[in-house]
């Protein structure tokens, strides 16, 4: 196999970095030459991987302050009304951040010269980059599709930032800028639409965590009751007020439960909770999910994933952005169920994780999406396709 240089790219949130990292250590134990490109938070986990990472983009934070300067010539959403902060999205994600990482990859693109870019999904600033300079590219989901309102005003923001910089894009979705797809999502799960499109190629999704360990008392063999594991995700999936009744509703069965609080919530404000609650500011998921019973959630696709990569149960709270999706697919797989954000409280949690708990067949569904991603093909074999993918040179 022809050994390349491949530019990996993703917006700097676990969400869309890790989900590419499986297939970038593949190409580098394959012995492609890598280097990634993500937010500089994520710079000491690259180098321990083994990886060569160029800081890139801003926090999503910063790139709604800028979204506010550019919209509202402000640097405070005091006083805007719902339907004007509904607007800032599609300005921070199709215009703000592509504009910036477009600029922070030329020296990259310059320096490196890489014979392929793998451009995760919402990293259109790199799509860009990458079509600017001519370099093949193959595009990197992290879920499932979501062709929304707001996908769609996103594609268009960066149809004009495109247009700005004399960039020539092809018809249709701008999701890929034309490129192969590479899919992580179960194939019967997907959006129908989407798995019609051409040059999508299936990608097994594989958990990725820098540790493996897990508390001792999970694996102990000391526990009797099922145990059941609570989180809201890295990013702002939830507050303490839904964390707080969560933690009511469970902690009133028969059951153990571990609360990973992530690093976006205070958890100063819950208080004391219950004795057969356990709450981590962090957990290996990858880890600990083997052991678990259920999976009580965000919605986010990282969560979706690596629970129906487990064959558990799941109860998630979408909220926003793709969590509906993930609900939806969650639904149609028959292996768990949701509660929308008015629908919140202790008592509707106990009920819906005692039933999904109680009720085999949720268990029996997700064996079956399990078994579905299993038989995906690993990164090991998508990587054998890189020199393929990097030979199509555009000028």
């Amino acid at each position: 196999m022809i050994d390349v240089r491949v530019l990996f790219a993703s917006l700097g949130t676990h969400g869309h970095t890790y989900p590419l990292l499986p297939l970038a250590a593949a190409a580098r134990d394959a012995g492609h030459e890598i280097t990634f490109a993500t937010g500089e938070g994520f710079a000491d986990t690259l180098r321990a991987q083994g990886f060569d990472p160029v800081a890139t983009g801003m926090p999503v934070f910063d790139g709604f302050l800028a979204a506010l300067r550019i919209r509202f010539d402000t640097d405070s959403p005091e006083g805007l009304t719902p339907e004007q902060l509904s607007e800032l999205p599609q300005i921070v994600f199709g215009n703000v951040m592509p504009q910036r990482i477009f600029d922070e990859l030329q020296p990259v693109i310059e320096g490196f010269r890489p014979d392929l870019v793998v451009q995760e999904i919402s990293n259109y600033g790199a799509g860009l980059a990458a079509t600017k300079a001519g370099i093949p590219t193959i595009c990197h989901g992290v879920g499932r599709d979501t062709p929304d309102e707001l996908t769609g005003s996103i594609e268009e923001e960066v149809g004009r930032l495109a247009a700005r910089l004399g960039i020539d894009l092809p018809p249709g979705r701008i999701d890929a800028f034309g490129n192969p797809f590479l899919d992580i999502y179960p194939p019967s799960l997907q959006d129908p639409a989407f798995r019609t499109r051409a040059e999508r190629y299936e990608l097994r999704p594989v958990p990725f965590t820098e540790r493996t360990d897990v508390p001792s008392w999970v694996t102990s063999g000391d526990r009797s009751r099922p145990l059941v594991y609570l989180t809201l995700g890295t990013s702002s999936g939830g507050t303490v007020e839904v964390l707080r009744a969560a933690i009511d509703g469970l902690a009133t069965l028969d059951v153990d439960v571990l609360v990973a609080s992530g690093p976006s919530l205070d958890v100063t404000h819950l208080g004391e909770v219950p004795a057969n609650v356990r709450v981590e500011p962090w957990v290996s998921q990858a880890g600990l999910l083997p052991h678990v019973d259920l999976v009580v959630h965000h919605g986010g696709s990282g969560t979706t994933l690596g629970a129906f990569d487990a064959g558990v149960p799941q109860l998630s709270f979408p909220w926003a952005g793709d969590s509906f999706a993930n609900a939806q697919a969650v639904a149609q797989a028959k292996a768990g169920d949701h509660l929308l954000p008015d629908a919140i409280n202790s008592e509707a949690v106990a009920s819906t994780a005692k039933r999904l708990l109680s009720d085999e067949s949720y268990r029996t569904a997700a064996k079956a999406v399990a078994a579905e991603i299993a038989a995906m093909p690993a990164p090991e074999e998508v990587v054998r396709r890189l020199p393929e993918f990097a030979e199509r040179r555009t000028n």
